[in-house]
């Protein structure tokens, strides 16, 4: 054996442990869930082949629509919320325009290490008719009775929630903002700063076109996060009441554990990996056009 194919070898047996590893938690699950959701299968006994029936039915329920359009949202206040909110603090931070900076960002990125469960808890006592948000309003209002019924309403009842995700997750994108931030040439901003550049000049044509790379990253992590989002939720309303607060994972969850419908389960789990893999394809084009016009 020559030494090029020794070390080829020795490259294969290192990667070894850890494709096998992946392969067993990660490439098998995902096949077998995807071959399981061609059938109807309880749990015991042999699964049935159904074909594309599954899926027919999930399309046509109103529930996985309503849980669809949820997922959206979040998705939706995770990339164009979370992310420019993160970024501005970031930038804020950087720049050193507020005083005291390392107390706001402790203060900004402690909800991250807080669990979900004890996050969900806190802003249910928030949210509840004893809690802060009514008293306001009702001292706002003049409404004494008032009585916060958003929950009670299917349109409107995941908008609660959505707050506490931009709550919770800013302080992480920021972190990694900051961090990005950090590792820019300070001489190119100083350059920009005596050649009479103002801030929203260095924002847009030195420090974005930096961070490109950084954003799309983020981006996929608040897409895959916010199609799988389901502790914080299930935690606050179970999806309730009446399926208004349901997401994707949580319908998936019911239908799987509750209601044994093990193929009709991963049809829906093969769903959330069709919309991770469409969203992050469209960013990945989105982002190689940026990439490109700041060449």
């Amino acid at each position: 054996m020559t030494f090029s194919q020794q070390k080829r070898m020795s490259y294969y047996l290192f990667l070894a442990p850890g494709l096998l590893l992946f392969a067993s938690i990660i490439i098998f699950p995902v096949f077998y869930s995807l071959s399981l959701s061609f059938t109807s299968f309880g749990g015991y006994g042999r699964p049935v082949f159904i074909g594309l029936e599954n899926y027919a039915r999930i399309i046509r329920d109103e529930v996985f629509l309503h849980s669809l359009r949820n997922n959206l949202l979040i998705v939706a206040i995770s990339v164009f919320g979370q992310i420019p909110l993160g970024f501005l603090l970031a930038y804020l931070l950087y720049r050193r325009m507020v005083r005291h900076g390392s107390l706001y960002q402790t203060m900004i990125f402690l909800p991250i290490t807080i669990s979900p469960v004890v996050v969900a808890l806190l802003w249910n006592q928030i949210f509840s008719s004893s809690g802060i948000v009514v008293a306001i309003v009702r001292k706002l209002s003049g409404q004494p009775q008032y009585v916060m019924k958003i929950f009670e309403n299917k349109q409107w009842a995941i908008f609660p929630i959505l707050c506490v995700l931009l709550w919770m997750h800013t302080g992480t994108y920021m972190v990694i903002f900051y961090a990005n931030l950090q590792k820019m040439v300070p001489s190119l901003l100083e350059a920009a700063q005596i050649d009479g550049a103002s801030e929203s000049q260095m924002l847009g044509h030195i420090i974005f076109p930096h961070m490109v790379g950084t954003i799309a990253t983020a981006a996929i992590f608040a897409i895959s996060g916010s199609l799988k989002a389901f502790d914080l939720i299930y935690s606050m309303t179970g999806g309730g009441p009446a399926h208004f607060t349901e997401v994707i994972a949580i319908y998936m969850y019911i239908n799987t554990f509750k209601y044994y419908k093990y193929g009709f389960g991963s049809a829906a789990s093969m769903i959330i990996v069709l919309l991770a893999v469409g969203l992050i394809l469209i960013l990945q084009y989105i982002t190689g056009k940026l990439e490109q016009r700041f060449e």
